[in-house]
């Protein structure tokens, strides 16, 4: 007797093989290589004798490619059918039996075509109906006109032509590509297949002109998703009828501040010593935390800094109004120290009031004439002269009572100077000057920064007034709403609180001691989550700003690399192969120098630079001279204080 063999589906194939043992539930098979296998009875679809199970699926796979779907599916009925039926009606009429092949051929073009034919079971059928079907084909030339279109693209893209498609959505295929969209899974496969990335395949098809704007914009995206113009708010007025200072007092920034939070004056008190007054800039007297100007503060948080501009955290014509300009009275709180002819502090008043504001003192200007080597050789005159020599030695004799040395001693701070639009990478070029911190100049004003912050903290904390400090204990530094000491400053505590024109703890914590100061109840209360979420924001937000403004130096520093020609660079150790760039805050790693301990100087050879993804190439030449500083003064960390 023949055998018998059976056309099965086993996860979601058809296969064939020879039955061995027929039971009820369950056949045991030999399959066309050999393999034996036990199958269930309701997985079988067809019994047949002729043609043996290693030619059956061959031969109707082949009658398969001549049926016309579109055909098939005109000669079914409308209700649900088996494909054995099926195939005696297509390939014979009535009275015809298909053969094994036939049957089979028609399975195969049932299970091909989906969209014609649904299936119902196990080798049962039933057509669409003709609105879904239409509806279904519909779909289905519309992903092949799809898939056409990101073929034309993909095309384009190699040969970097940028797609007509994509010019509207360039900021949302570089920074937040979507992809269910065609045009990212065309930009994704030419990505693959050049290997290049998303910003430098667009980049070589023109569409990023800018380095530095490409930068920019992703940036903008995610931390101004509605932009950086300000709603019109008509600049409020500070409150009439305060007193105003007999004070002359000066401020002391560098050229391009025009935030200017802070002020000095000096009296001379006859028997006593000086009142020394330090004059911060009062925006808390016109802008309250719930209104707009304040909700602006809130959500923007801080000033955003960046090589030749910034995004103020207040509309322009608000610092405008409160910033301490020369020539005129602001208002102010004031904090008035009565210091010692031996330079201690003996008493403190915080004043609400008007103060003069005579001069702003430029750095450029003034550290030519007040320096360590003017100190030493006696001053020459020049205005200020005697009011900066005696705030210089407060300053001092402040860090000596703390205990620790200035913070900014040994470091660098580095000014750039875009001229041209920064947008333009053809056309603009940057000037990057190096100033060492730590000058007179810097202490004298970082300490009495630290002394209206410490002073102001322990006034809100004396009264129980909720506020936000900036504390430091194991060498970590974070925000806390407790008054708690800043172990890098040697103070029992340190609240923000010298800067309300651009950053809005500052300016919370004004509004908060100036509740104070009037006897009124504080806008955030103890425990207050309003309260939490600033602090909580801030802190994240000020980062990320942070890290935006180092992102953008280094795009800076690698232009200058290019523009001067720089083929051959020297840079001093930090740790490890961890280095910085002369003259640059430039930090890099070198994979290919030795071990070398900090502060050991080498060359450097400049190999490569990357604007978009603001990678440095570079090749470790030889090793100099080790540099005087020891590794201590090396440590760029430091506690921004003003």
């Amino acid at each position: 007797m023949a055998p018998m063999h059976v056309l099965f589906e086993e996860d979601g194939a058809f296969k064939t093989a020879t039955i061995l043992t027929d039971n009820e539930a369950s056949l045991q098979v030999e399959t066309a290589t050999g393999k034996r296998a036990k199958i269930k009875s309701a997985n079988v679809l067809l019994r047949y004798m002729e043609p043996s199970p290693g030619e059956l699926l061959g031969r109707a796979e082949s009658l398969a490619e001549g049926i016309e779907t579109d055909f098939l599916w005109e000669c079914a009925g409308d209700g649900e059918f088996s494909f054995c039926d099926f195939a005696d009606e297509y390939f014979g009429g009535s009275g015809h039996k298909a053969t094994p092949v036939e049957a089979s051929a028609l399975l195969l073009a049932l299970h091909s075509a989906p969209v014609y034919f649904h299936r119902k079971g196990k080798g049962r059928f039933r057509k669409a109906p003709p609105d879904i079907l239409a509806a279904a084909l519909a779909g289905l030339e519309k992903k092949r006109q799809q898939a056409l279109t990101v073929e034309r693209m993909v095309g384009e893209l190699k040969s970097f032509r940028l797609p007509p498609e994509f010019a509207p959505l360039l900021n949302q295929l570089l920074y937040k590509p979507d992809r269910n969209r065609f045009e990212t899974r065309a930009l994704e496969t030419a990505c693959a297949e050049t290997g290049l990335s998303a910003p430098h395949l667009l980049e070589k098809c023109g569409a990023i002109p800018s380095a530095s704007n490409y930068h920019l914009q992703r940036f903008l995206l995610e931390y101004f998703p509605r932009g950086i113009r300000f709603p019109d708010i008509e600049p409020p007025m500070p409150p009439a009828g305060l007193s105003r200072a007999s004070v002359e007092a000066f401020s002391i920034d560098d050229a391009a501040t025009t935030e200017i939070d802070d002020a000095f004056s000096l009296q001379t008190l006859p028997g006593v010593g000086w009142r020394v007054g330090i004059h911060i800039a009062a925006p808390c007297l016109a802008i309250a935390p719930d209104s707009p100007l304040g909700e602006i503060a809130r959500e923007r948080l801080s000033t955003v800094y960046m090589p030749g501009s910034k995004i103020t955290m207040l509309p322009e014509a608000i610092v405008e109004r409160f910033t301490l300009a020369a020539g005129r009275d602001c208002p102010a709180l004031s904090l008035y120290l009565t210091v010692t002819p031996e330079f201690e502090i003996v008493a403190h008043e915080t004043r609400i009031e008007v103060v003069p504001i005579v001069a702003n003192l430029r750095h450029h200007d003034i550290e030519p004439l007040f320096n360590a080597q003017t100190l030493a050789d006696g001053l020459s005159e020049f205005a200020f002269r005697d009011e900066l020599r005696t705030l210089w030695h407060l300053a001092n004799a402040c860090e000596g009572r703390r205990g620790k040395p200035s913070s900014m001693q040994g470091n660098h701070d580095y000014n750039f100077s875009i001229t041209g639009d920064p947008s333009d990478d053809e056309s603009s070029r940057v000037e990057i000057s190096e100033r060492m911190r730590g000058s007179p100049l810097d202490k004298l004003v970082a300490e009495l920064m630290i002394v209206a912050n410490s002073t102001w903290g322990g006034v809100l904390a004396e009264k129980g007034i909720p506020a936000i400090y900036r504390a430091q204990s194991a060498g970590k530094v974070r925000m806390t709403t407790s008054p708690q000491a800043h172990d890098g400053l040697g103070v029992a505590q340190y609240a923000w609180s010298s800067s309300p024109l651009r950053r809005y703890v500052d300016l919370l914590n004004q509004w908060q001691l100036m509740a104070c100061l009037n006897g009124d109840t504080p806008h955030f209360g103890a425990k207050s989550d309003a309260l939490f979420a600033a602090m909580r924001d801030f802190e994240l937000t000020y980062g990320a700003y942070a890290e935006f403004q180092r992102g953008m130096e280094r795009y800076w520093c690698l232009r200058w690399l290019r523009q001067e020609n720089v083929h051959i660079a020297e840079a001093t150790v930090r740790r490890d192969n961890l280095v910085k760039l002369d003259s640059l805050p430039l930090i890099q790693r070198v994979n290919s120098a030795p071990e070398l301990k900090p502060g050991q100087r080498i060359r450097l050879s400049i190999e490569s630079v990357d604007y978009l993804t603001l990678e440095l190439g570079c090749r470790y030449v030889e090793t100099l001279d080790l540099a005087e500083k020891n590794a201590e003064e090396i440590d760029d960390t430091l506690e921004v204080i003003n």
